[in-house]
């Protein structure tokens, strides 16, 4: 179900911050090209990147001539841009300060996909472009009185500081911010996909695999911090990078910036309690972000086992999402 939120005329503004994260990344903002839209409903959602999409409905697509061609090609883009992640476990602390002796859960996690990305503003652009946000069934019922909330810095619809509902060109291959979690959930509906669970996170950054060796990384390439390796503010750089860079940073499976660059919502509820065991609460939901930013100036911040939580509807400079995937889903 669609509807028009956005369609009485607005007043532009201008602003939102400098830097890489933000709206101008130091200079002019170019505003992206408009994609024109194949007519064709499965060729369009190839040409959008809604690979999950094709291969899990091919009940509702095999009757078309070129269903084989498309799920051939959506096969291939999710092998490219996903990564397995193998069985393991992890161990998470249940208070805010991870004090040893604090209490903590192990947790077993089966295997699945993530994505080698995070999201960029090209491909959040996609689900702009497709009506993602006048599409209602992308978004909890209780949350369609705020998607008119969800503007940019001319307020159209769009990530916190895109303008006219654009994504500054310069910035196409950085990390899309200024989301909130619903809007990385929807994202990720759309694309036929899901937001990975914290355990999955924590266990694709530490790779703590069952075995002899029991083997935890406290960084996705190692135990020894390499801020050459990540992007954190020790890293010198003061915004987003593109979000395939920093290789040598990338955990053994090739799943880049899972430390660095920005915090990555989660779809779990972020509970947690003091020293004192009593739980920590917010005003609204909290959902967990991991894995620190490149403002992220404490070290111990940006590890692999580092938890922390955003209230739901936050859109923030330095907080952006990648997606997961379930195997089985392969086999539709």
């Amino acid at each position: 179900m669609a509807i028009s939120l956005f369609s009485r005329k607005q007043t532009k503004r201008s602003g939102g911050p400098n830097g890489a994260g933000g709206a101008d990344h130091g200079g002019k903002f170019e505003h992206a090209d408009t994609l024109t839209l194949d007519p064709d409903e499965l060729r369009r959602l190839v040409q959008l990147g809604q690979y999950g999409v094709v291969v899990r409905n091919a009940e509702r697509f095999n009757h078309q001539a070129h269903f084989t061609e498309a799920k051939k090609v959506s096969a291939q883009a999710i092998d490219e841009q996903f990564a397995l992640v193998p069985e393991g476990y992890v161990v998470m602390p249940q208070s805010i300060n991870d004090t040893p002796g604090c209490p903590e859960i192990t947790e077993d996690t089966a295997p699945f996909l993530l994505q080698r990305c995070a999201i960029t503003n090209s491909q959040f652009q996609h689900f702009l472009d497709a009506g993602g946000y006048e599409e209602l069934d992308y978004w909890p019922e209780d949350i369609w009185p705020h998607l008119i909330d969800f503007k940019d810095q001319t307020d159209q619809p769009g990530p916190r500081y895109w303008r006219d509902s654009r994504h500054n060109r310069k910035l196409a291959k950085h990390p899309v911010v200024g989301v909130s979690s619903y809007e990385a959930e929807a994202f990720a509906q759309w694309a036929g996909y899901r937001l990975p669970r914290e355990t999955e996170w924590q266990m694709a950054a530490s790779w703590r695999i069952r075995s002899s060796a029991d083997v935890l990384r406290r960084y996705p390439w190692g135990d020894a911090l390499d801020v050459k390796r990540c992007n954190i503010w020790a890293s010198g750089i003061g915004g987003t990078s593109p979000v395939d860079s920093h290789e040598s940073g990338a955990a053994p499976n090739g799943v880049h910036h899972l430390i660095g660059n920005v915090w990555e919502w989660n779809s779990s509820d972020f509970d947690i309690a003091d020293d004192e065991g009593r739980p920590i609460v917010g005003g609204m939901l909290m959902k967990s972000i991991r894995g620190g930013a490149y403002d992220t100036y404490f070290p111990a911040q940006a590890t692999s086992t580092f938890r922390s939580g955003m209230s739901t509807l936050s859109r923030f400079h330095n907080v952006g999402f990648r997606c997961a995937l379930d195997l089985d889903c392969l086999d539709c």
